[in-house]
């Protein structure tokens, strides 16, 4: 097969003439990168593909497996996990990092592990989970790579669950991060907002009086950016401070990644300042309602010769706000499309392109099925492709 381009001149598309460039952003992070969800729109990229340490970013690679295994019915929020003494010793005191407080011998949750390492960062919480889970780290930590890979993870590498400084082993990029969070928040999306936006929690008690430790979230974004509701921080001396976040205003879904920062307050100003912008600078403007018919692609050895493109939900792009653009836009899939194919399967995409700005490429899934042809109409379709 060879790629086919379809002109969608035809498309009532947004046809404004003015023409404006990217709006600016200055940021002090090293690494900053930013993703419309909606429109698959790349607003921001600085080194966006530079490996670098994630620090305690990584742990959100530990909740995604988690979630994965969860939906797939191999894990319960329910299951209780046993802290190992040994597993205690490694990672509790001030030279062990951010800890959930647990305990030698304790038995846990792998809900509240959960809540432990999104909430509270816990270093600890990670070993837990991973050790219940595949019984060492060092295979948990296979796991996560392989997962990695199949969702496209393509400059990431992981060699602890919880990011702690391996001396390289692990790393990741800005790019692979926003990903992440992406397949995490589409994947997983009840997980998700189950976790991701607790604002604090509990557990552990203090020595001496006994009292209960209540730690409060770390992202920057939680109850400063309208819609905020994720996803994790990272803080190493080598790493610098640095944040994946993700907010959704009136149905628009951001993803950013800041890295690189030098402070606490530094990383949260940043974080809020990006976040802002990437509503307040853009805009998403719908281009066809979810299941309208956009063109039609050309099957092969099918039993109809055709089969409708049509949006599978609403898509729009985004462009500068109050400044429009002229958007032009092409059908584009590997053709003809070798029947059998089934309705709402992904077979070409929507290729939107404004000035000064990357293509935002959109789904387009089949309309109807489309079966395999009979005896007599391959010999049919043999005939008309040989002449």
């Amino acid at each position: 097969m060879k790629p086919a381009y379809l002109a969608a001149s035809a498309l009532a598309l947004i046809a404004v003439p003015v023409s404006a460039a990217a709006p600016p952003f200055e940021t002090q992070a090293r690494v900053a990168f930013m993703k419309d969800l909606s429109s698959g729109a790349i607003l921001y990229a600085k080194d966006a593909d530079l490996k670098m340490p994630p620090a305690s970013m990584a742990k959100m690679m530990t909740v995604y497996v988690a979630f994965d295994l969860i939906k797939k019915g191999e894990l319960k929020l329910s299951d209780m996990a046993t802290v190992r003494p040994e597993t205690w010793k490694q990672w509790h005191g001030p030279a062990a990092g951010s800890t959930m407080f647990l305990s030698a011998g304790e038995q846990v949750s792998v809900g509240d592990l959960l809540k432990g390492i999104v909430v509270l960062s816990g270093n600890d919480a990670c070993v837990v989970l991973a050790e219940h889970i595949s019984g060492t780290e060092p295979a948990f930590v296979a796991l996560m790579n392989r997962k990695a890979k199949e969702i496209g993870l393509k400059s990431s590498n992981f060699g602890t669950s919880n990011g702690w400084p391996d001396n390289g082993v692990t790393y990741v990029t800005a790019r692979d991060l926003a990903e992440l969070a992406a397949r995490t928040i589409q994947d997983h999306p009840k997980l998700y907002k189950s976790f991701y936006s607790i604002p604090n929690f509990t557990w552990g008690k203090t020595l001496g009086s006994g009292a209960d430790i209540t730690q409060a979230n770390r992202d920057p974004l939680l109850g400063r950016v309208q819609g905020a509701d994720g996803l994790k921080t990272g803080h190493t001396e080598e790493a610098g401070y640095g944040f994946t976040g993700s907010a959704e205003q009136k149905g628009r879904r951001l993803v950013m990644v800041v890295a690189g920062l030098t402070s606490f307050n530094q990383r949260a100003q940043q974080s809020v300042a990006f976040m802002e912008w990437g509503f307040r600078a853009w805009q998403s403007k719908k281009l066809v309602a979810a299941g309208k018919q956009v063109q039609t692609a050309e099957v092969q050895m099918g039993d109809a010769s055709t089969v409708g493109l049509v949006a599978p939900k609403d898509l729009a792009v985004t462009v500068p706000a109050g400044l429009g653009q002229d958007v032009k836009a092409t059908v584009a899939y590997n053709g003809p499309i070798k029947a059998p194919i089934k309705k709402g399967q992904h077979i070409a995409d929507l290729v939107v392109r404004t000035p000064d700005a990357p293509p935002q490429r959109l789904p387009l899934v089949a309309a109807n099925d489309v079966g395999e042809a009979g005896f007599f109409g391959r010999i049919w379709n043999g005939l008309n492709s040989f002449f």
